[in-house]
């Protein structure tokens, strides 16, 4: 039999618009895989990946944990806040002390914005066809 690691991983879901983000975190060295990319690459923008990295740069863990995502579903901004939800749960069930910390900085809620759909007699969700008086 192989020596099994002592190290402990840590699996959370996070959710945003139509996106889904599972995330897996364990002790490491930082390494950071985004559906098997690492995760400047994926990551297209800037601000995706300053919204990505958020909760780990809250508690000062940069570098501490080595992350492993599947992302699904949606578009780059839904994505990288479904990220961002399930690593702050993900930090929160491997230590219940980052908790307050995370909760501050609004990382624990998810945001429950959705794609308003477009209704029947009008061209989208809330605009309306040209009203023509006469």
């Amino acid at each position: 039999m192989s020596a099994k690691t002592s190290t402990t991983e840590f699996i959370a879901t996070g959710r945003r618009k139509t996106s889904s983000a599972r995330v897996r975190i364990k002790e490491g060295t930082g390494n950071f895989l985004i559906n098997g990319k690492e995760y400047s690459d994926y990551c297209s923008t800037e601000e995706s990946r300053k919204i990505v990295l958020s909760p780990l740069a809250s508690v000062d863990m940069v570098g501490g944990v080595d992350i492993t995502v599947n992302v699904s579903g949606g578009g780059s901004a839904g994505q990288a806040g479904a990220i961002r939800h399930g690593l702050s749960r993900a930090l929160e069930k491997m230590d219940p002390e980052l908790r307050v910390p995370l909760k501050k900085d609004g990382h624990m809620r998810r945001d429950p914005r959705k794609l308003e759909r477009k209704k029947p007699g009008q061209p989208g969700a809330r605009k309306r066809f040209q009203f023509s008086k006469r």
